[in-house]
């Protein structure tokens, strides 16, 4: 039987565990808010929370549970959350933003016919960042309840 408490299995299984419920969550919120049952939301980016904050901080906070918060492998992890974080409200969102735009000259230019140019752009690429804080407070305190559950 493979021993998953406090070993690199429980990293990988609550990194993967906090971004994919926080993605349940997502469905959840935008299935309340739209009223819409859309199975597409699980593998889109941007929206509430923030999984890819979830995951990364899910990660990072059950490497400072299991190797400690003052060890090297923390400080690996946390820089790497940290540039994922600023990724998903900085530069995604921005091109998230670029495509609206072009998405509506197109629109205007090609007379609504937007087909013709091969359809849109994708413009839900990031979050704000309120999303992903939000999404980093539920990995940490996911992280937290699963460890608790796992070690015992």
């Amino acid at each position: 039987m493979i021993t998953v408490a406090n070993t690199g299995y429980e990293v990988l299984a609550i990194g993967l565990l906090s971004a994919f419920t926080a993605q349940v969550i997502k469905f959840v919120i935008f299935t309340i808010q739209s009223r819409k049952i859309n199975f597409k939301i699980f593998t889109t980016t941007g929206g509430m929370p923030s999984s890819h904050s979830a995951g990364v901080m899910g990660l990072s906070t059950s490497v400072g549970l299991i190797a400690g918060f003052n060890s090297l492998i923390f400080a690996v992890a946390l820089g790497y959350a940290l540039v994922t974080m600023y990724d998903a409200a900085g530069v995604r969102r921005a091109a998230g933003k670029t495509a609206a735009c072009l998405n509506r000259m197109m629109e205007d230019f090609y007379k609504h016919d937007v087909q013709a140019i091969g359809g849109k752009l994708k413009e839900l690429l990031g979050h704000t960042p309120f999303e992903v804080i939000m999404g980093a407070i539920y990995g940490v305190l996911f992280t937290l309840c699963m460890h608790k559950y796992i070690v015992g």
